[in-house]
Formats: C-alpha cells, sequence, structure tokens
C-alpha cells in the first residue's frame, strides 16, 4: 500500500461520524393538493337532481303541515300524526342531498375531512329517514292507491336500508373502509329509490296510463331494484380497481 493510499485511510478512519437527529425530523414537502375536476361533479350533480322531484314534494308536504292546509283524505293521516312524516321529509332530504357528493372522487381526495363529517350525518339522517319510512308505512292508513304488495315491499326495502347502514357503521367501527363503503352505497341506493321511482311511475303511466294497484308496485318496487342494480356495479368495480396491479393502476393515472 502507498503513502497516499495509507494517508486517505488514516484520514476516513479520524472523520468523526455525522450527529444523529435526536429532534424532530424535517418536515417532508407537502404535497399539492388534489384538484377538483368537472368529472368530479357529474356524479353528485345527477344524483342531485335526481333528489329534486321528492325533496319538492316533501317541502310541499311540509308546508301543508305548517301552514294550515285543508284537510283532506288525502293528507288526514299525515294530520293526524305529523311528527313521524316530518322526521322522514327532514332526514331524507339531507341523506340524499349530502350523500351526493360523497361520490366525487376527487372531493374525497381534496379533503378527506370533509367526507368523514358528512358521513357522521348520513349515519344517523339515514337511520332516521329508514326507520321513520318503516313507521308511516305499517302504522299510518294505506293509501287508496296502494295495496298489499306496495306495503310489502316498503317494509323489505325500509328494513334492508337499515341493515345496510348499521352494518356500514360496524364496518367503519372495525376500521374496514373497504366493506364500510360498499354498505353505504347499498343503503344509499335505497334511500335514493323515490327519485328512481318518479322516472318509474312517469315510464309506466306514459306507456300503459294511470297505473293500478298492481302496477304501481311493479313500477316501485322497480326503482328500488334499479339503484340496487347500478349500486352493485359500482361495487364491483370498486372491487376491481382495489385488485389491479400498483403498475398498471399507475400507467393509467399518468
Amino acid at each position: 500500500m502507498n503513502s497516499s493510499t495509507q494517508t486517505t485511510v488514516h484520514k476516513e478512519a479520524e472523520t468523526p461520524e455525522a450527529p444523529k437527529h435526536k429532534g424532530t425530523p424535517k418536515p417532508t414537502p407537502r404535497k399539492a393538493h388534489a384538484r377538483i375536476s368537472t368529472a368530479d361533479w357529474l356524479v353528485p350533480a345527477g344524483l342531485i337532481v335526481l333528489s329534486i322531484v321528492p325533496a319538492i314534494g316533501g317541502g310541499i308536504r311540509m308546508a301543508e303541515l305548517t301552514g294550515g292546509a285543508e284537510i283532506t283524505p288525502d293528507n288526514a293521516r299525515f294530520f293526524a300524526s305529523p311528527l313521524p312524516v316530518v322526521l322522514h321529509i327532514i332526514s331524507v332530504t339531507l341523506y340524499s342531498l349530502l350523500g351526493a357528493f360523497q361520490f366525487s372522487r376527487g372531493l374525497r381526495r381534496w379533503g378527506p375531512g370533509w367526507h368523514r363529517t358528512i358521513g357522521r350525518l348520513l349515519i344517523p339522517s339515514g337511520l332516521v329517514a329508514a326507520l321513520s319510512g318503516l313507521w308511516i308505512s305499517h302504522f299510518y292508513p294505506l293509501p287508496t292507491s296502494d295495496g298489499t304488495i306496495l306495503y310489502v315491499l316498503r317494509l323489505l326495502f325500509g328494513s334492508a336500508m337499515v341493515l345496510s347502514i348499521a352494518l356500514g357503521a360496524d364496518a367503519l367501527r372495525r376500521r374496514n373502509f373497504a366493506q364500510h363503503g360498499d354498505w353505504m352505497i347499498r343503503g344509499y341506493a335505497i334511500g335514493m329509490g323515490a327519485g328512481t321511482q318518479v322516472l318509474t311511475l312517469l315510464f309506466g303511466t306514459l306507456l300503459l296510463g294511470t297505473p293500478g294497484e298492481f302496477a304501481k308496485a311493479l313500477l316501485m318496487g322497480a326503482g328500488w331494484v334499479i339503484n340496487l342494480i347500478v349500486a352493485e356495479w359500482i361495487i364491483h368495480r370498486r372491487t376491481n380497481r382495489s385488485k389491479r396491479p400498483a403498475s398498471f393502476t399507475l400507467s393509467r393515472t399518468l
């Protein structure tokens, strides 16, 4: 070993180690805020539009109850026991409008705190909406245009909504966020049945005329079934997306 090499080794051996940082680690650079594109608002906007007609109907009913409207055979049951229908209108309107924003991926990326805050409102409002709807269906006198089939369907889908929200809340407690999202999507789909039923009843009326008791039950049931089919399609897409390899996901985002 020559003298220059020995000198270098000697200097390296004498070089003190770099001091280790024992304090607060250096802050990592902040990530750029995710931008919310126009496409991120399309689904929430569509869901809000779907909620408008039932929300307007609920507002008219509230105005009748609070404004001293004339009591008729169609609204007498609401005046006899107004609390369940008032709770139902308020909770359904809150649930459908706020829930629409949970379907914006850009909003969840931009402000995850908003997603959690809205979620804390959606679970109780969804449960109140479903339970009050079950109360109305079971304890209020049936309208003349309804029948046993529609009564059973309302009890069936109302109970399924309660179960879906309860399972979603339990999955959140267990921090199983995938199951939480799946069950909350199903619960929201059932809750949005009134909006889709406006379309199915309108289509049925235009095609067949004023529906009878049996036809009305089928058209109303179709609204819930359509929503649940869409919900399962969304869940299927979410599941497949989560199973994609990282390289594939990265290539899709570039």
